[in-house]
């Protein structure tokens, strides 16, 4: 497995390409496709893979910006937690599962209160996580009521996991599961000191 990552300078949103470069799967997904660059095109075509699947976090246009146009190169299945971005090409996950696309076995949690439809997906030793959790911080909310859902779901969902599980969020640089148990600013460190 490789990870590719790259940004779009619009909302400062990260894209990453995943990549099975097993040679009997050369298969690829996209997770959150908010750009299309001459780069991300060249590492699915010049690596030889075959671009199967789109992840979706959640439904905010900076994470989503190029979805149709990578449709209609390559038509992925897309996975997405919100019938308005999956029209019906997609399929609507719900709730935690198991999905194989690309030769992956991807996990996949609900973890609202950024949006009612924000999702993880754990590749590995690598959580995705869109907006709910970044480097020493949580997803912005719009309340308190909220905000205590979405700690909690963190706690609950992100925190059960390895200290050494990668985060790779969809703003700012990777951490690690540790790293935020340890400072991330918006969690209580009740559990976790």
């Amino acid at each position: 497995m490789k990870v590719y990552y790259h940004l779009s300078l619009e909302g400062f949103t990260n894209c990453y390409l995943v990549v099975n470069d097993d040679p009997n799967v050369m298969e690829a997904l996209i997770i959150d496709p908010c750009t299309i660059n001459e780069q991300l095109i060249n590492q699915i075509e010049g690596g030889g893979y075959k671009l199967t699947t789109i992840l979706v976090t959640h439904n905010h246009g900076n994470h989503i910006r190029s979805l149709s146009t990578l449709s209609k190169i390559y038509s992925p299945a897309i996975y997405a937690s919100d019938y308005e971005i999956t029209g019906s090409k997609a399929c609507v996950i719900l709730g935690d599962g198991h999905l194989n696309v690309a030769g992956f076995d991807v996990e996949y949690f609900s973890v609202p209160g950024h949006t009612a439809d924000s999702m993880v997906y754990k590749i590995g030793g690598i959580l995705f996580t869109g907006d709910v959790i970044a480097c020493g911080i949580i997803g912005e909310t719009s309340g308190k009521y909220f905000k205590q859902v979405l700690a909690g779901n963190i706690e609950k969902k992100i925190f059960s996991q390895t200290d050494d599980t990668v985060i790779m969020p969809g703003h700012g640089p990777p951490s690690t599961v540790g790293a935020e148990k340890l400072f991330n600013l918006d969690i209580e460190k009740k559990h976790f000191a």
